[in-house]
């Protein structure tokens, strides 16, 4: 399990996935909402609006969902969300990096750092890991959706940069300023992709033992279950070995 997969570390969890899709829901929408504010309410003219869209499809999120979170930008008296980030150190060394958008910095800041705190981690300053990591567009396509030689041609014509392949899914990644264009290109071949975003790409990873990873798994858990969390990323590999002894 490697900690530059969004939704990987879902897998070892049993149960409450009714709650976990609300809240993706709400993350989805939230991100609609302040991609349409930012550019255009249209996703043909607003890269960003169009890739949130994507996303929501990708997680089934029903289409009146979508169109009102578009309508809550152009609303008066909306909220207004900040994009903020967090930088620090999980159990073992990992490196971690959340992103999040919020209505209240203050909240958000108490509740990532008191996260960290309680789940053997540390919060540290802004820069304090991010230039362990490269960021870079990251797009994703089922296993289903080729074999890895086909994907890595088509991602290659496409303009991608690299791509890694395993039982799961195809991760395919672009540079930052080429994510839209890549992603377009690769839809023509290959459909709708799960996801296409920016991404921290860890320049090296962190293997995890046992003792460190239920920890790092809890401190995982406890930021993305935060409404104003939208995406964790780390430096870390949890081996199979490992996630099947902490069930």
């Amino acid at each position: 399990m490697a900690g530059h997969s969004k939704f990987k570390n879902i897998m070892h969890r049993k149960g409450a996935q009714d709650k976990k899709r609300s809240a993706t829901f709400s993350k989805l929408s939230r991100e609609i909402t302040v991609a349409a504010k930012m550019g255009m309410p249209d996703p043909d003219m607003n890269p960003r609006l169009r890739l949130a869209v994507n996303a929501a499809k990708a997680q089934s999120m029903p289409k009146d969902n979508i169109q009102r979170a578009i309508d809550k930008a152009t609303q008066a008296g909306g909220e207004d969300y900040e994009e903020i980030r967090y930088e620090g150190y999980g159990p073992g060394g990992v490196a971690i990096i959340v992103e999040a958008l919020t209505d209240n910095r203050n909240r958000t800041a108490t509740n990532v750092r008191t996260a960290f705190s309680k789940n053997g981690g540390n919060l540290g300053a802004s820069g304090a890991v991010s230039h362990g990591f490269d960021r870079m567009g990251l797009i994703t396509y089922p296993a289903g959706a080729g074999d890895a030689d086909s994907i890595f041609e088509a991602a290659l014509e496409a303009g991608a940069e690299d791509v890694a392949s395993n039982e799961d899914e195809h991760e395919i990644w672009t540079a930052m300023d080429a994510l839209h264009e890549v992603a377009k290109a690769l839809e023509t071949k290959l459909g709708e992709a799960d996801s296409a975003k920016l991404a921290w790409k860890p320049q090296t990873t962190v293997e995890v033992d046992e003792n460190n990873a239920a920890s790092l798994l809890k401190l995982v858990d406890a930021l993305e279950d935060d409404d104003d969390v939208q995406t964790v990323w780390g430096n870390y590999e949890v081996s199979e070995d490992v996630l099947e002894k902490l069930g």
